[in-house]
């Protein structure tokens, strides 16, 4: 199967990753929209995957063929497909009940666990810098969802479960950086999804009644695919240390969405809160870089 070479295209590769990040927040949008215009959450899911998968198969198997379907790992390809679709799950239960600036806040804490998955999965070494660094953003996540206040809603567990399960998917992608191409790792993650899931969205089926809940019935599947497609060329463009930054630009697109299609403006203890954490973690990435090219110079 063929693999597409690397090119040094920085400043296309930072704009088709900030790409990437507004087709994300389509998808928590889309999904936040039609729970509450009353489709089943489990059946947006489904949706969400299926569209994907459709997409990805048009694009990808004329050109690959049948080989996309093959994994050269395919347990490990199995378990991260199925930690994507679990995440999904709990990302859109808690959307239901969520202002979407507070579950991106949230999200944005997946750099933090993710270090410190690292250490008892990948074995990777980490200091005293970033562990302090871990700890600030562990606070900055807790006030964002304010357990000691009186509005703490208990769809913040789900949330929660998300960045979880989220982390540790990015965890398996990285393992399988190198061993199965774009091509099966799109039609995997999305094509598990849809068949696990189309038996339960079935039994709670409910069809869109207007124009405009069609559209984004059909277009929450386009999102999906336009941005995990995007964000995997950004990173064929430019270095993953470059554009790592990028998706804390979705606080932005997410507050104007909220405001727009939800009129629900982010409160202060969600951008207090997500500052705290995107601080933190543009700590961690900045060390990443130094120690990596202090390395490369040592070298």
């Amino acid at each position: 199967m063929s693999v597409e070479p690397r090119e040094n295209r920085t400043t296309a590769g930072v704009l088709l990753m900030t790409l990437a990040v507004v087709f994300f927040t389509g998808i928590d949008t889309s999904a936040k929209w039609l729970s509450l215009v009353g489709l089943p959450i489990i059946q947006i899911v489904f949706v969400r995957y299926f569209g994907h998968w459709i997409y990805s198969m048009i694009i990808y198997l004329p050109q690959e063929g049948t080989a996309a379907f093959r994994s050269n790992a395919p347990k490990k390809q199995f378990f991260r497909s199925v930690l994507l679709f679990i995440s999904t799950i709990f990302n859109f239960m808690a959307l239901k009940y969520l202002p979407i600036t507070l579950t991106t806040s949230i999200a944005f804490a997946q750099p933090i666990l993710i270090t410190i998955l690292a250490i008892p999965i990948l074995g990777e070494k980490v200091g005293i810098r970033r562990i302090m660094a871990v700890s600030v953003g562990f606070g900055g996540v807790l006030v964002v969802i304010q357990p000691w206040s009186a509005e703490f809603h208990p769809a913040i567990f789900f949330s929660l479960l998300t960045l979880l399960c989220a982390s540790l998917y990015f965890l398996m992608t990285r393992m399988l950086a190198g061993v199965d191409s774009n091509a099966t790792n799109q039609i995997w993650s999305a094509g598990l999804a849809s068949i696990v899931l189309a038996p339960f969205a079935m039994s709670v089926w409910v069809w869109p009644e207007t124009g405009l809940q069609w559209v984004i019935f059909v277009g929450i599947g386009a999102f999906g695919c336009l941005g995990h497609i995007s964000a995997t060329t950004a990173h064929r463009w430019a270095d993953a240390s470059i554009l790592a930054p990028m998706i804390y630009s979705q606080i932005f697109f997410a507050a104007f969405v909220g405001v727009l299609v939800f009129d629900t403006a982010p409160t202060i203890w969600t951008l207090s809160g997500g500052i705290i954490i995107i601080a933190s973690g543009l700590y961690i990435w900045h060390r990443e870089r130094y120690l990596a090219r202090q390395s490369k110079e040592a070298s």
